[in-house]
């Protein structure tokens, strides 16, 4: 965990604080880790211990941490002693390349830069999900490369699941868009200073509870071209990008991102430096990062509080706009090209673009070269955009520079575990809008510590959610939420 920990570290400095020269040693210190990693976790020892561990007569008397421990120990003991040291080593290596590359073809807007090191990524990770389908016993290397963020789900699981959030969501965004009732998005491009943008960072990391400035504080914020967060237990670090004629990005990202962080942070600490110690999923996590940016940070309550400290900290440029006028503009709902800017509404569509091009891409279905126009036309199916240049389309995102395969379905499930978890706090705190509208957002983040951060990984996400909810995996409550949300603010 501590090895871990440290390579997160690194990484956090690779696309924060390190000069441009530094990229090939960087990657070289990064493979190293990795090696090292995968040596410890794959050490025989491990497997001599486990096999004694599960073999002893007194082995049903565990309590549930402890078996849930075995069970994850023995988990990754026999996923890494499968994987050739080789392969996670020239992954770990290719990846800080990747993004690297990334960056500087994003900026030029030249995919042709960017596409070898991608393809080399793409082989790596094809490579990883065969072998990891068989040790998982899943019946595709795409759903193999799934489980790894979203333990025990699958495409198969997760396409009628899709399916139908799509219907719901085209209906919302209907209803929104053909609205005689429209915001006027134009006043969040008045232009404010990345200075002043840092400070409200600052200010929403206070409301939030996550703590940048005192002299005990377990997080910082800093600048980087996407939107981040890393750590563990006692540093966990957030990123954000500050845009001088978009201040709502860098709003929404700290929000988005500062979910992340609390939940990182408020995993019970005892649970440090065990299997158990860490998120449950990344499903889990997007719940709680999108719970925050949205549920509550778009949240007509939370601007009545935070809106006239807002509006101190920009002096004149939002001093003629009403709070109403605010509240309508970041909830505008609108198809757009750009995934982290896109509205609440729409956003899960961005999700279901990229999954359904991860699973072509692992089918052997779409090649490297032809990422571009199928990004293309499903933007323009989905939802009528036609992408420019690919920097706004296929080179938007950072993950596949990883090699994070498998990750994007986690977004829309966390909205959808979101929904959820809303409704189960909402019965448990009927007044949690009215509490956080006078300014407090602890006895909110009191009751996701307790009923959601607190676990760790004791549970899979789906038993979790139940525990949580009482049900399994039901869409239903995320779409009653935007519904019961918009048709106020649209008036449909």
């Amino acid at each position: 965990m501590i090895l871990q920990s440290a390579r997160g570290v690194i990484g956090w400095d690779t696309r924060t604080k390190m000069p441009p020269r530094g990229i090939g040693l960087r990657s070289q210190q990064l493979a190293l880790l990795s090696r090292f990693i995968h040596r410890m976790s794959t050490d025989s020892e491990i497997g001599m211990l486990l096999e004694k561990i599960e073999k002893h007569p007194d082995y049903a008397s565990l309590g549930e941490l402890q078996r849930r421990n075995v069970y994850l120990i023995r988990k990754t003991y026999d996923e890494e002693t499968k994987l050739p040291e080789k392969l996670v080593v020239e992954t770990a290596r290719q990846a800080t390349i990747a993004r690297d590359v990334w960056v500087k073809a994003k900026a030029a807007r030249n995919y042709s830069l960017f596409k070898p090191e991608l393809a080399k990524v793409i082989d790596l990770r094809k490579q990883a999900a065969d072998i990891l389908m068989d040790v998982k016993k899943t019946k595709t290397p795409y759903d193999a490369l799934i489980d790894i963020f979203e333990p025990k789900m699958t495409a198969s699981q997760i396409t009628p699941i899709f399916n139908e959030l799509k219907t719901h969501l085209i209906k919302i965004i209907d209803k929104c868009v053909n609205s005689p009732n429209q915001p006027n998005p134009s006043l969040l491009r008045r232009k404010v200073p990345p200075s002043v943008q840092q400070e409200i960072s600052k200010s929403l990391a206070k409301f939030i509870e996550y703590d940048v400035e005192s002299k005990n504080a377990g997080g910082r914020i800093d600048e980087t071209e996407h939107p981040f967060t890393i750590g563990y237990f006692d540093d966990v670090r957030i990123t954000t990008h500050y845009y001088e004629d978009n201040v709502a990005s860098s709003v929404f990202s700290v929000l988005h991102e500062g979910g992340h962080a609390l939940y990182g942070q408020g995993i019970n600490h005892d649970l440090m430096y065990q299997p158990v110690g860490q998120g449950c999923s990344s499903g889990f996590h997007e719940s709680q990062s999108r719970f925050v940016e949205n549920m509550v940070g778009r949240s007509r309550e939370f601007w009545t509080s935070y809106y006239p400290q807002f509006k101190a900290l920009t002096g004149n440029a939002f001093s003629d706009v009403p709070l109403d006028a605010f509240v309508h503009a970041v909830n505008y709902v609108q198809p757009s090209k750009i995934r982290i800017e896109s509205d609440e509404v729409t956003y899960c569509l961005h999700i279901i673009i990229r999954f359904e091009i991860e699973q072509a891409l692992f089918q052997d279905k779409v090649t490297v070269e032809e990422l571009p126009t199928v990004w293309n036309q499903k933007y323009k199916d989905y939802l009528g955009q036609k992408i420019e240049n690919d920097s706004e389309g296929v080179m938007q995102d950072t993950h596949w520079s990883g090699g994070a395969f498998g990750y994007f379905p986690s977004y829309a499930l966390g909205n959808i575990y979101g929904g959820q978890i809303l409704a189960a706090m909402a019965k448990d705190m009927p007044n949690w809008a009215g509490q956080m509208e006078k300014g407090d957002f602890h006895s909110i983040k009191q009751w996701l510590t307790t009923n959601v951060h607190t676990y760790g990984n004791l549970y899979d996400p789906i038993p979790l959610l139940k525990k949580i909810s009482g049900q399994e995996i039901n869409v239903k409550p995320f779409v009653d939420y935007l519904n019961a949300k918009f048709s106020k603010i649209y008036q449909y």
